[in-house]
């Protein structure tokens, strides 16, 4: 697969940028919510790469991303893609719009990244947990599947929904100055899934086989969260 179109963080300069943002996240991050993360060795350092996590809020990206230590493209429903400012600072730094149940436009637009060489993170449930626990994962994620040849990386998210649930308008910190509210966050990286794996295997056990990991990944980044 080939590199594709350039982003802000491509080449020697896009480098630097990135390590400057990336270390301004990691201790506003660190500092405002006790952020924890492990399994990074897990994740590929270049080329293409199939991002799956578990859905807890809208920080979700940037928690994945810091514990990356890559840029990468995520998906983000079409609503938000309105013009303005905040369309084009999430355009920017790597979203892309689809329509929640992975449509085929969706799914397109995520092999073309893949087709560029990028990380794309996809959240398999399909929006945002309201219970904060692992929901049931959209069949449109074992059709993507089928048409990729690339790693799946499992991801796991832990205390992001504490921080900030569904239906609030704004997240709750958990300082790191300050004794444990229970609203810390952690993610851990799981071992990468090689695409054979999968081969002709029916949908209905690719889709729990996917889930086990995902919520091997989100125990492993809860254990974390509570050390």
């Amino acid at each position: 697969m080939g590199r594709g179109a350039a982003t802000p963080f491509d080449g020697f300069a896009g480098r630097l940028i990135y390590d400057l943002h990336y270390w301004s996240v990691f201790w506003t991050l660190t500092l405002g919510w006790s952020y924890r993360g492990s399994g990074r060795r897990h994740f590929p350092r270049t080329g293409p790469a199939l991002v799956l996590a578990n859905h807890q809020s809208f920080l979700d990206p940037i928690f994945v991303s810091l514990a990356a230590g890559r840029p990468l493209s995520f998906l983000a429903r079409s609503s938000l893609f309105r013009g303005g400012k905040f369309d084009r600072l999430i355009r920017r730094y790597g979203a892309v719009p689809i329509d929640r149940g992975f449509g085929k436009e969706g799914i397109r637009t995520v092999i073309g990244k893949l087709n560029e060489g990028r990380a794309v993170l996809v959240f398999p449930e399909g929006e945002r947990t309201r219970t904060g626990d692992l929901q049931p994962l959209k069949a449109g994620v074992s059709l993507l599947i089928d048409r990729v040849r690339v790693p799946i990386v499992p991801v796991g998210i832990a205390g992001a929904f504490d921080a900030w649930p569904r239906g609030h308008k704004l997240p709750t910190a958990a300082p790191l100055v300050m004794p444990r509210n229970g609203k810390g966050i952690a993610v851990h990286v799981g071992e990468p899934i090689p695409p054979a794996r999968y081969e002709r295997l029916p949908r209905e056990e690719m889709l729990a086989d996917l889930e086990r990991e995902l919520r091997a990944a989100k125990d492993a980044a809860e254990r974390l969260r509570r050390k």
